[in-house]
């Protein structure tokens, strides 16, 4: 069995690793099918150096028993690591496999997500906007090529999402025309508030795209959207009141009641 001399370098495990990454990297321009294969040491390539290095070491200055036992360690880790990279490739593809079954029950109903644009087409638009604090009054502008098309009120004040929807008549009482429409949500605050506003869409799934691998894709009839953007999913039309909304309901409705009661008394 052949050695290597002691006045040469000693053949490490370390000097193989750099000696195969550097010559994995000498190209990265070659477009023939050597591609294909892995650049970087599997399992079986840390076996084969293992047992090189031991049968060509210096039987001299044979190898510590303390790196010896780094580089089973060293092993060890390298068969964990790709233990774990394959156990989260199996988590990935069940969990995207989760949500396309998931998605399949959005057929037919709305969705609501964050939008600052509709393309309208004149069918009455379905859109909100969210708050993430308490405002005094809330504005929605519907903009055509820079111009104020459409100023409604918002339907509440409170934290939260509210929804409203736009008959496509303009503040003159026309018709729009058909196009992109920008939406531009203004509040007024009380002093020192920080309360932002973003606008929403509600729009009716028509169908589910699973071409692209890494999401999911839902075809609205108001545009395509990612599955993972949608804040929440409704029956087609219903409508959406905050809690705070629904108090002020309650309340004005026992209000009602209380005045009635009242004039019996006094009959």
């Amino acid at each position: 069995m052949g050695f290597t001399s002691p006045h040469n370098q000693e053949l490490t495990m370390s000097s193989y690793i750099d000696a195969i990454n550097k010559a994995a990297n000498i190209s990265t321009t070659d477009k023939s099918s050597s591609e294909s294969k892995s650049k970087t040491l599997g399992q079986e390539d840390f076996l084969t150096l293992l047992v090189a290095q031991m049968e060509n070491q210096d039987p001299l200055a044979p190898q510590e028993g303390a790196e010896f036992t780094s580089q089973l360690a060293q092993f060890s880790s390298l068969e964990q690591l790709t233990n774990l990279n394959g156990g989260m490739n199996s988590l990935v593809n069940n969990f995207n496999n989760s949500e396309k079954l998931s998605s399949l029950n959005t057929i037919g109903k709305e969705v609501a997500y964050k939008s600052d644009s509709v393309l309208y087409s004149g069918d009455p638009v379905h859109l909100g906007y969210t708050l993430d604090g308490p405002a005094e009054a809330v504005t929605i502008q519907l903009r055509h090529n820079g111009e104020i098309i459409a100023t409604l009120d918002g339907t509440g004040l409170n934290k939260g999402n509210h929804y409203l929807d736009w008959d496509g008549k303009t503040n003159s009482g026309e018709a729009a025309p058909e196009g992109e429409y920008q939406i531009v949500v203004s509040t007024e605050l009380a002093e020192d508030s920080k309360t932002t506003a973003s606008p929403l869409l509600k729009a009716e799934v028509t169908g589910i795209d699973f071409n692209n691998e890494n999401q999911t894709t839902l075809l609205t009839k108001a545009g395509e959207i990612t599955y993972s953007s949608i804040l929440g999913v409704f029956e087609p039309g219903e409508t959406i009141t905050d809690a705070g909304t629904e108090t002020a309901e309650s309340d004005t409705a026992h209000n009602e009641e209380e005045s009635n009661n009242n004039d019996k008394t006094a009959i």
